[in-house]
């Protein structure tokens, strides 16, 4: 998958990815089409700084929960 390019499909992907990363309860609540294209850089960058640590304290956790409801539209 190509993460360089803005898409829906990679957006849902970098979502999907960090919930199951961090094992959130409420998956369902996190889409992928609530997220605009404008803040797709932003997202990058979160889905990649989760994608490189191997465990979160909770307040990490809540942190990055914080951080993808401020991307949302």
């Amino acid at each position: 998958m190509d993460l360089s390019v803005k898409s829906p499909e990679n957006i849902t992907f970098m979502i999907d990815q960090i919930s199951e990363k961090l094992r959130m309860l409420n998956i369902g609540a996190i889409k992928g089409d609530a997220f605009d294209e404008e803040m797709y850089e932003d997202l990058k960058y979160l889905y990649e700084m989760v994608m490189r640590k191997d465990s979160f304290s909770p307040s990490e956790m809540q942190a990055i929960a914080e951080e993808l409801g401020a991307l949302r539209k």
